[in-house]
């Protein structure tokens, strides 16, 4: 730990006064330590201002035209827009933060044996993610921005970023989340923190359930789906889920992931193959039927290896079929 600490401590005085030389001796060749090569090698990034181009289109369009004609209809074509591209360049700014990235990398070696990653995240105030902008959220529930509705639940809420997208247009606001790190933010931005397993016990139903990135993520999806329509409003109440696809389910236990009780098997490879099994398989049994769909990335914010990550995510609204 000292060395670690003599070794950031270096990095701190030497490169200020030497911003645009890194010397010889700390070439690769010289230098042991893998921590300490993913330092001098985000270092050197930085400083040739490095850009990586991608082609953003792939996170939003999918080839629909093989759905069936019904769900074809309900897609809701979304875009790359400006609170996007904002998340994307904060993400891009904490990466480039090469000290604080390395710091981070440091607190998870010391600490990985025996805490998860949700849990690391959530102390070190890090790996937020982006499902949806504020606009696209409104899009898919045909809301405008001076709409208004009663209550809100968020399930396995981590640390409320992706719930600021829609709180604003909710009096009342719920959450539900495992990791004591992340309930904690949850208070701490002062939304209400229910218990995992009495959320579905209300009086007074829910007007929107979201349920985003954690079928894939839980130990029974099947029940979260049938306590989520319990709790709904029944005519008026929404489900907005999103899901990773490909799917590949597990479950986060301490350190390790392990297979959930409840299993959800889907057909198909593609974006879209899997989008109907979802629907026909799962959400329809479920008693749900879909309201609409768009194609969006799960971006979560990046580290010293990269400046961000994605995944494809299908996010629906769904409303209660009888």
């Amino acid at each position: 730990m000292w060395r670690a600490c003599i070794f950031v401590g270096f990095f701190v005085i030497y490169f200020p006064g030497n911003q645009g030389i890194i010397h010889p001796m700390w070439t690769s060749r010289y230098i042991r330590s893998m921590a300490a090569r993913t330092l001098l090698s985000h270092l050197a990034e930085a400083q040739n201002n490095r850009t990586n181009e991608i082609d953003l289109t792939e996170w939003y369009y999918d080839d629909i035209r093989s759905l069936p004609e019904d769900l074809h209809a309900k897609f809701i074509q979304s875009d790359l827009d400006e609170e996007t591209r904002e998340f994307l360049q904060n993400s891009c700014d904490k990466s480039d933060a090469v000290f604080t990235q390395f710091g981070h990398m440091l607190f998870k070696g010391l600490t990985g044996l025996f805490m998860s990653v949700t849990t690391m995240n959530g102390i070190l105030n890090r790996g937020s993610m982006f499902v949806f902008s504020n606009a696209q959220f409104r899009t898919l529930l045909g809301m405008d921005v001076n709409d208004k509705r009663k209550r809100l639940l968020d399930l396995g809420a981590g640390d409320g970023k992706v719930t600021e997208m829609m709180a604003p247009y909710f009096e009342e606001v719920y959450t539900t989340e495992q990791s004591p790190a992340m309930r904690w933010r949850l208070h701490w931005k002062g939304y209400k923190v229910l218990e995992i397993d009495k959320w579905s016990n209300v009086d007074d139903p829910y007007d929107v359930i979201s349920c985003l990135n954690l079928l894939d993520r839980c130990d029974k999806p099947l029940s979260i789906l049938r306590d989520a329509k319990n709790a709904l409003k029944p005519s008026t109440g929404r489900l907005v889920i999103a899901v990773v696809l490909p799917f590949s389910p597990c479950v986060e236990s301490g350190r390790s992931l392990v297979t959930p009780t409840e299993q959800i098997t889907l057909s198909g490879k593609t974006w879209g193959e899997q989008v109907a099994s979802l629907v026909q398989d799962v959400f329809t049994p479920a008693g749900f039927a879909v309201e609409c769909f768009s194609k969006v990335p799960y971006l979560c914010e990046g580290d010293l290896y990269e400046n961000f990550y994605v995944l494809s995510d299908a996010v629906f609204v769904l409303k209660p079929a009888d």
